[in-house]
């Protein structure tokens, strides 16, 4: 893996672990401060879609980052074909497609009183998958600057 490849590796892990934070810990909660339940509930969904469909792209590229390194690690017997990181980011990637993706499209009805579930049931486990891609992220962003992993990669 180039120097370029490997830098974006241990970068992009940083940014989408802030991405993550800053819609969940700075912007909900503010856009929540200033406006009406309804307007900022629409102002908060598009912001979540914009999330996930950055999540996606940041995950499947993180994801084929980890696997060329992991290939690399394995043809030199330093590692195995499937890492910890590849791990990471699949479970971030599932994270996404499960709980915004998957979840998004039951809401509507599930307002109206209409589903299996309720629509606060729905942003529980919504919520849920986001705190565990969150966690996901952060491990992933960890691995990245960590001692052993720079050392892996000279």
């Amino acid at each position: 893996m180039s120097a370029a490849l490997e830098r974006l590796r241990r970068l992009l892990p940083g940014l989408w672990a802030g991405w993550l934070l800053c819609v969940a810990l700075l912007a909900t909660p503010a856009v929540f401060s200033q406006l009406a339940g309804a307007e900022a509930g629409r102002l908060v969904g598009r912001m979540l879609a914009q999330e996930a469909y950055t999540s996606l792209a940041l995950g499947l590229l993180l994801l084929v980052l980890e696997r060329v390194a992991a290939r690399r690690a394995a043809l030199a017997r330093t590692g195995p074909q499937f890492s910890v990181g590849m791990v990471l980011a699949l479970g971030a990637v599932f994270c996404t497609v499960a709980g915004y993706f998957g979840m998004q499209p039951l809401m509507p009805a599930a307002r109206m009183g209409q589903g299996a579930l309720s629509f606060g049931q729905l942003h529980a486990v919504s919520a849920g998958f986001y705190v565990l891609k969150t966690l996901l992220v952060l491990a992933l962003a960890w691995r990245a600057v960590s001692p052993r992993a720079a050392g892996a990669s000279a």
